[in-house]
């Protein structure tokens, strides 16, 4: 979804939308029963969802869209149903979910549809607990993800077009649709699914680079199968951009106006006005304050709305985690990416919890449609465990050898372009690349490093160089020896979710380096994507105990042990900088100490009885424990702290480390030499 920052009173101009609706004699009372409206009462099917002048239908009878967002791939598979059955409770018809290529096919013909990825159990079970389906199968999806839920495979291609007719990206989304639309068909409700409508890609009037590329996604549809009603989602700028002939047009709330309205019926005339993205928030990006709900506005919008006989689409209901490196990132004045909580302003919890704004809801839609309110589920209870002494750790550099053997390159290569992965480039995560200097000087980048890179001499650390910071001096006093060696850590923040630039979003170095304007030679490269695969390859017994002097990029070890029933928890990194965080092999996802978020999410089922292995990568200088709470964090104040470390490059990152932290007692920095992870069980 394309993001806004700002909301001023008044955005949705939902006034001019009655008065359209009101030259059709629309129905302006959207208090119609729809309780025996749902997929288990409805056996006998006949026509589906369809548009009757300015009002859908569903088999024949009034229906008005009541739906919520939640992506499947950002919430654990162990709490879909109690998702799903809260979206219920809180009045909502419909579940809209987006499906993210990238995700299903991260390498090309290799496809995963199962555990936290089978999304036709996740649509089953919407179908079980009362709920119709929306559904967004892409092949670009937006949703804040990394190159919008497009693999990065496809850039490998130098000439690639994508979101276009371009050969080489239709021959790719027409694999892909082979695969994934047969397991839709068969999820419609003339098959007796839940799915009564299909969005056509995502907001492609923003993007529009090609006006025969819409067509060929819908026809790419309905010759696999696709016979629900299709529907296309533009913000009010790009309506008519975006608008496909015989097909659906909805709204995106950014940049609607007055005009807006009128647009819808000038281009198809007579028709429900289906809000597909409404939302309360944005999402949050790292060194950037939290956006926060008004809920009053919020309010006054669902009843003009409703009153206006409008349908609506929460984004999210629900937001869930970006987990591992799922999180993409946006460009508005400068490079944001965006950080591993994609909580969103949503009506529930990252971890599931009700808020203020969900019973709002709740008491709307049953005082105002006449939807039963049913009793409050349970809530998941949370555990505060102790804090976790991380007593053993190996440096990046430590680990250098035993990694699988660099490619020996003559130009810097991109990660999308290295010969791994079975051929498939490498996606996410870090990129180290090494190359011997002999003299000191000015390096340059040339905006050539994306995303940010940690450079060091031999194992000296240098300075960061970004998005924002294109330079820096390697003293002529470090080059104290015959041919050191310059290394540069990149890592890939996220690539851009949105936008006209996308397929430039190629990542590591992009282009040459310079040392005092000549460009650097004969590099070995090392791909360290951070997979399972490679948290588990066969490593001798090459841990150390824990010195918390230790600076730079290492790999810290400790140990969470717990009783017979685990718990959800918040890890709260305080003292640590920036890194990520893996339980049991799987990835939770990144921290950093500019902000706004301070906790992540660590779901129950993730964890086990009895030993649960912790392991961090810690990129500058690591804390003294892992510390556990109950409660999510997203801190206003850290906002000073990401200015500081965008505009001040290293010092900013020298005030983050050295004055605000509290001062430790010297018996603070000993190292520890056995692992105290005792559990500490309190319930909320």
């Amino acid at each position: 979804m394309l993001t806004f920052l700002l909301r001023p009173v008044g955005i949705l101009y939902l006034s001019s939308g009655l008065l359209v609706i009101a030259q059709f004699g629309g129905d302006f009372s959207p208090r119609m029963n729809q309780v025996f409206l749902t997929p288990s009462h409805m056996v006998n099917r006949n026509v589906g969802l369809k548009v009757e002048g300015s009002s859908f239908t569903l088999d024949g009878s009034p229906f008005v869209i009541i739906a919520g967002t939640i992506h499947y791939f950002r919430v654990p598979r162990e709490y879909w149903r109690d998702r799903l059955l809260k979206l219920k409770a809180c009045g909502f018809n419909t579940l809209t979910t987006h499906i993210p290529w990238n995700l299903h096919e991260p390498r090309k013909g290799w496809f995963y549809f199962t555990a936290n990825l089978d999304f036709m159990t996740f649509i089953a079970m919407a179908s079980e607990v009362g709920l119709w389906v929306i559904l967004c199968p892409g092949p670009y999806i937006g949703s804040d993800l990394d190159l919008g839920g497009l693999p990065s495979w496809l850039l490998q291609d130098p000439k690639m077009k994508l979101r276009t007719t371009y050969r080489g990206f239709t021959k790719a989304v027409n694999h892909y649709f082979d695969k994934i639309i047969p397991k839709i068909v068969q999820l419609q409700y003339g098959k007796g699914g839940p799915i009564i409508a299909l969005q056509v890609e995502n907001e492609y009037g923003s993007y529009h680079q090609d006006g025969r590329y819409m067509s060929y996604i819908k026809k790419a549809l309905i010759t696999r199968g696709i016979k629900v009603l299709l529907m296309t989602a533009d913000n009010g700028d790009e309506l008519k951009r975006g608008h496909l002939k015989r097909v659906l047009s909805t709204v995106h709330m950014k940049h609607i106006k007055k005009e807006t309205y009128d647009t819808l019926l000038s281009i198809q005339g007579r028709s429900p006005i289906l809000m597909m993205v409404y939302t309360a928030s944005s999402l949050d990006g790292w060194g950037t304050s939290p956006h926060s709900v008004d809920s009053h506005l919020l309010m006054r919008d669902v009843h003009e709305m409703f009153n206006a006989s409008f349908s609506l689409n929460f984004y999210m209901f629900h937001g869930g985690t970006n987990f591992g490196f799922m999180g993409g990132s946006a460009s508005l004045d400068h490079y944001l990416p965006m950080i591993t909580s994609y909580d969103y302003g949503a009506l529930l919890t990252e971890n599931g919890e009700h808020t203020t704004e969900y019973l709002a809801y709740q008491e709307f839609f049953s005082s105002s449609l006449g939807i039963p309110k049913p009793p409050h589920r349970d809530t998941i209870p949370m555990a505060i465990y102790k804090s976790v002494v991380t007593a053993y750790y190996m440096s990046l550099w430590d680990v250098m050898p035993y990694l699988e053997e660099p490619i020996s390159s003559v130009k810097p290569i991109c990660m999308e372009k290295l010969s791994v992965n079975q051929g498939n480039g490498q996606s996410s995560g870090y990129i180290l690349y090494e190359t011997v200097v002999t003299t000191s000087g000015l390096l340059t980048t040339k905006g050539h490093v994306q995303d940010r890179g940690q450079v060091f001499l031999d194992e000296e650390f240098l300075g960061v160089l970004d998005h924002s910071t294109h330079q820096l001096t390697i003293p002529r006093k470090m080059v104290y020896k015959d041919n050191p060696t310059l290394r540069i850590l990149v890592e890939n923040q996220g690539r851009l979710a949105y936008g006209q630039d996308i397929n430039k979003e190629r990542k590591g170095l992009i282009g040459d380096i310079y040392l005092n304007n000549f460009p650097l030679r004969k590099f070995k490269i090392y791909s360290l994507d951070m997979k399972t695969q490679f948290l588990q390859r066969d490593l001798p017994n090459i841990w150390k105990p824990a010195s918390f002097k230790h600076r730079g990029p290492a790999f810290f070890l400790g140990i969470l042990r717990m009783g017979n029933y685990p718990r959800d928890t918040f890890i709260k990194m305080e003292g640590w900088t920036k890194g990520v965080i893996f339980i049991n092999g799987r990835n939770l996802g990144r921290y950093w100490n500019i902000g706004p978020q301070e906790t992540l999410y660590l779901p129950g089922p993730w964890l086990h009885p009895g030993s649960n292995e912790i392991i961090v990568f810690e990129e500058f200088k690591p804390g003294l424990e892992i510390h556990f709470t109950n409660i999510s964090h997203l801190a206003w104040y850290k906002l000073a702290l990401g200015l500081a470390d965008r505009l001040l490059g290293n010092l900013g990152e020298w005030v983050t480390m050295k004055i605000l932290p509290k001062k430790l007692k010297q018996e603070d920095y000993m190292p520890v030499l056995f692992f105290q992870g005792q559990v500490e069980e309190v319930e909320d």
